[in-house]
């Protein structure tokens, strides 16, 4: 799937961007703004539907976060982790939407996560982010553990991990979401009426779970980075 490619030029250097997938991520920006806004607009006592589901959203992070790194560390990465989910998820189901209706010269409108670009990107400040703080916590022992046998080997398998977690969260993401949207128009295609409603169905289960998979995941890198042990 090709994407709409916008090429200009910085200081004599050309930059290509594809204009798509910033569509659709500024679309899921000025949503998530828009959902925080109305959200905590008239926060009460007796709160309101989606008052209830911001906050069990936030505790549900809260609690997650406190089990696995503290309270106090908790507080501290709880913006990102957060950030990290409704933005993800917001992405996904902001590729459910019949963006096929709408023809592109170039490429089409899908959700922000289909391009590597997009899952590599966040994939690369989560890596920046825990190894800022492993660094900030630990020094230099962040990454190495000892020079005896054992200090040796794992000092070489954590070095390997730093390069092999940012690929695999950017793929695993992208990898999935692209193959969904790819699944459900190709049975679009095959017959348009009422036979790709559960694969659809499908893709908003998918798109929540990815999108705790990779901040799940995120998580966990965070907690091993600043913890002593």
């Amino acid at each position: 799937m090709e994407h709409w490619i916008y090429t200009f030029k910085i200081a004599g250097h050309a930059l290509s961007v594809n204009m798509d997938t910033l569509l659709t991520m500024w679309l899921t920006m000025i949503l998530l703004i828009v959902i925080a806004f109305i959200t905590t607009r008239k926060t009460s006592i007796i709160p309101t539907k989606l008052q209830i589901i911001g906050e069990g959203i936030v505790n549900y992070f809260a609690n997650i976060t406190k089990a696995s790194m503290g309270e106090s560390e908790a507080k501290k990465h709880m913006p990102l982790i957060l950030t990290l989910f409704m933005f993800i998820l917001t992405a996904n189901l902001v590729g459910q939407l019949p963006w096929h209706l709408i023809h592109l010269k170039s490429g089409e409108l899908a959700s922000p996560n289909n391009d590597i670009n997009m899952t590599a990107a966040m994939a690369i400040v989560v890596s920046l982010y825990y190894i800022y703080y492993g660094v900030k916590k630990k020094g230099i022992h962040f990454f190495v553990h000892g020079f005896s046998i054992d200090g040796i080997i794992i000092t070489l398998v954590d070095t390997l991990e730093l390069f092999v977690r940012p690929f695999s969260l950017a793929l695993r993401l992208f990898a999935n979401i692209f193959a969904g949207e790819v699944l459900v128009f190709t049975i679009v295609g095959m017959v348009a009426y009422f036979a790709p409603l559960p694969f659809m169905l499908f893709e908003l289960f998918v798109a929540l779970i990815q999108a705790l998979v990779f901040t799940l995941l995120s998580t966990t890198y965070i907690s091993m980075a600043i913890k002593d042990e």
